[in-house]
């Protein structure tokens, strides 16, 4: 396993000459091989450029507030390498042997990282070939973010030291490299162990290092096996994703040829290819014979024959006008001329033509609610407030707002309006039989029987309670009336008995939304399409026993405390 090396070595003024002579190579070092150069990467190339001029000079950049000590650190000297089988991993005790590319990609990433960290604050950089281990020297001037010398700032105890370290790892294991011996003790022993990988060209044996640095290793190689796992979970979960992924092309491949099969399905046939089969002849743009001068654009056709204009705009009714048969007579021939499929295509492309006229040109059919039979108020009244236990002042104020009354047949009519408050629709509850059901042609995806307590009606909505039955709403929010008084915020009771029906678009922006359903799948779903929403649970069968229940209780509460009042 092959690590990243990084160490530090803190420089006086007066140590600074010294390590420049070290790695200008100025005087001798018994190691090195004299007929290997140095590359200098990061700083000028004039010999006669001194070290020590080059961070003066950069403190010098910005004015120090006090006085520099004699004892402080001007320049950080940064050691930088990697185990040795990083660099020759077939020959890992082969000294002054790299592979250049192995070489060319950690100069690479140690010169962005220096530039990344450091910036202009590194004064001189180089890159070391003529030891048994290639290794970078780079000379850092600690200068803050206010232009101040001060080492501490960066590599004040042991955490900032490790934080330096981090810092080079995190780059270097892009490369493929691991952490290297961390929670060392005696800092001048990890800068001797530098020294020793460097000039001996091999990693340190197990028998040489530290209990503590024994310790360390171990724990990196727990770290490793922990991301080992970690890798082969994220494969697994990539190839279970890959996986999914080729199931939803094939599904998208399929449905592309559904499409393309409906495509060719609602296509028409040819007009021309048509006229040709019933015996036309062309004649320059036009299509002749039998008294008819058709002249064919796309699908649409006009014969200025017998000086007329008539024309079509499918195959079925150019074979009708020149046949002069009926739409069976025509799809007839269009089968034997052109097979089952051929005329199955022209039948198709023809409906969706009318349909699409019909559409455009029909008036919509519009919704009409049931007559209101005033004589038969009384049984529906009689019912809501006696039967369902609802408060006549709510069967009353519903009333007069004209979204509940009466039928010839002493139907309850709960009128469902749309959103705009048009109304599209009503749901009809049998008063003396158990009818109940949708009066036709109510749309049942846009309308809803729905009415606001609470504010200003003109006030925006602020929570929204769903409920299965009209009466069930009627009934909820009664519950809340009768239990804590007019709602503070403005609230919408509304009926929604089928998930298709529900405005989502339109609840979406409601703040609170509470679901007071009974059938525990109906609210699963509609919590689905609402994840704001919260489950209201009813304590009995259904909400209007519930509210029977409670209206109950307060009437023999009430029965209690007259009772006492009389004691």
């Amino acid at each position: 396993m092959a690590y990243a090396i990084a160490r530090l070595k803190k420089l006086k003024r007066g140590n600074i000459s010294g390590s420049a002579s070290h790695t200008a190579r100025e005087r001798e070092t018994p190691n090195a091989n004299p007929t290997q150069k140095n590359i200098r990467f990061i700083g000028s190339l004039d010999p006669e450029e001194r070290l020590e001029d080059l961070v003066l000079a950069k403190i010098a950049e910005h004015e120090q507030k006090r006085k520099i000590r004699t004892d402080a650190v001007y320049c950080v000297e940064l050691l930088l390498s990697a185990s040795p089988s990083y660099f020759r991993p077939d020959c890992p005790t082969q000294a002054g042997y790299y592979e250049p590319q192995k070489l060319d990609d950690w100069v690479e990433a140690t010169h962005q990282w220096l530039a990344d960290e450091y910036g202009s604050r590194i004064v001189r950089a180089e890159l070391h070939l003529d030891e048994a281990t290639p290794h970078i020297h780079a000379y850092f001037v600690p200068i803050d973010d206010e232009g101040q010398l001060r080492c501490n700032h960066f590599f004040d105890g042991r955490q900032k030291i490790h934080a330096f370290q981090d810092s080079y790892y995190d780059t270097m294991r892009l490369i493929g490299l691991e952490r290297g011996i961390k929670g060392s003790k005696a800092q001048h022993q990890d800068i001797k162990d530098f020294y020793r990988i460097v000039e001996e060209g091999r990693d340190l044996e197990v028998d040489e290092l530290s209990a503590a640095q024994l310790r360390a290793k171990a724990a990196d190689r727990d770290r490793a096996n922990q991301r080992k796992q970690e890798m082969e979970a994220t494969a697994k979960a990539l190839a279970l994703e890959n996986e999914q992924l080729r199931q939803r092309i094939e599904q998208l491949e399929q449905d592309n040829q559904s499409i393309k099969k409906f495509t060719e399905w609602s296509t028409d046939l040819a007009l021309d290819d048509v006229a040709w089969e019933l015996g036309l002849w062309r004649k320059g743009n036009d299509w002749v014979g039998r008294n008819h001068i058709i002249n064919i654009d796309g699908f649409q056709f006009t014969d200025f024959g017998n000086g007329s204009s008539l024309g079509g705009n499918s195959a079925i009714d150019l074979v009708k006008h020149v046949n002069k048969c009926n739409q069976t007579a025509a799809i007839a021939w269009l089968g034997e001329r052109f097979g089952k499929l051929g005329a199955q295509r022209a039948a198709i492309a023809h409906a969706q033509k009318v349909a699409a006229v019909i559409i455009q040109t029909e008036p919509v059919p519009q919704f009409t609610p049931p007559i209101e039979d005033k004589k038969q108020w009384q049984q529906v009244e009689h019912y809501l407030t006696q039967k369902q236990g609802i408060p006549s002042d709510c069967v009353q104020m519903l009333h007069n707002q004209g979204i509940v009354y009466a039928d010839s047949k002493a139907n309850a009519v709960f009128l469902m309006r749309n959103q705009k408050g048009k109304t599209q629709g009503a749901f009809l509850q049998g008063t003396i039989n158990t009818f109940s059901g949708y009066e036709l042609g109510t749309h049942r995806r846009s309308c809803w029987f729905y009415f606001t307590l609470g504010k200003k009606p003109t006030d925006k909505t602020s929570i929204a309670v769903l409920c299965q039955s009209p009466i069930d709403t009627i009934s909820v929010a009664m519950l809340e009336y009768l239990d804590r008084g007019i709602p503070p915020k403005r609230t919408v009771f509304m009926t929604v008995d089928d998930s298709k029906a529900l405005p989502v678009e339109q609840l979406q922006n409601v703040p609170h939304v509470s679901l007071a359903f009974t059938h525990t799948s109906m609210a699963r779903a509609i919590k689905q399409l609402l994840p704001q929403s919260k489950l209201l649970k009813c304590e009995t069968e259904d909400w209007n026993s519930q509210l029977v229940n409670f209206s109950r209780q307060l009437q023999q509460r009430s029965q209690q405390n007259n009772q006492e009042l009389e004691l």
